[in-house]
């Protein structure tokens, strides 16, 4: 078994947890109050600040050249394509560029934000593939399992985040970071693979966190912002 299948297999009740949860659900049959997504919305542009900011460390810490361009391509797409798609989406939702731009970070975005650039700042290149894989891979398959039910993809406000989440493109950006995992993983010590696999199964627990976050629409208390 690969080391990727391994931890596919452990993180599996999470991630089901994941596809189970009413906000995901809600996406893919369009019962999804709006408002709860427009505050997912926001968070989530907050969090891809800092996915781009492990990017470019990513690309430090890499020890090819190939790695090194892979990564900064990443985080040139993700600054100058993917967050300017974002924006565009969240327009539609009636939030305007000011008001993203705007958006203080709720405690579980921080917390999931902080944990990641943590991990990836103290440790190895490893480290921190491990620590953003979840959110790719959870991504796709949720998209996939999305798109999946008749008329999700047409959706006026999610069918279009289902598409974004589902497509070939955003399936070989997760498929590389895994095959980079398994690639970095071989000839590890057990005892550090059991580490690696508590920083997967961290930010898995965090990716269903921030779908609960986003339900509830979670910030900070009124009184300490």
């Amino acid at each position: 078994m690969s080391f990727s299948a391994r931890l596919h297999q452990k993180a599996l009740p999470i991630w089901e947890a994941s596809h189970n949860h009413p906000f995901v659900k809600g996406i893919g049959d369009g019962t999804l109050d709006i408002e709860k997504f427009k505050f997912f919305m926001k968070q989530d542009y907050v969090y891809l600040i800092d996915y781009a900011r492990l990017f470019a460390l990513a690309s430090m810490k890499a020890t090819s050249l190939k790695n090194m361009a892979l990564f900064a391509k990443m985080l040139d797409a993700t600054l100058n394509i993917e967050m300017d798609l974002h924006r565009q989406y969240a327009e539609r939702l009636g939030i305007s560029a000011e008001e993203l731009e705007a958006t203080q970070a709720a405690p579980m975005t921080l917390a999931y934000s902080s944990y990641m650039l943590s991990v990836s700042e103290r440790g190895s290149l490893i480290d921190l593939v491990t620590a953003i894989l979840p959110c790719a891979w959870s991504y796709y398959e949720i998209g996939k399992k999305l798109a999946e039910i008749p008329g999700a993809m047409e959706h006026e406000f999610y069918g279009e985040w289902i598409t974004m989440y589902q497509s070939e493109e955003f399936g070989e950006i997760a498929d590389w970071l895994i095959n980079l995992l398994d690639d970095l993983a071989l000839g590890l010590p057990e005892s550090e693979l059991v580490r690696l696999e508590e920083i997967f199964l961290n930010t898995s627990r965090f990716e269903y966190m921030f779908w609960d976050m986003s339900y509830n629409e979670e910030s900070w208390p009124s009184h300490v912002r």
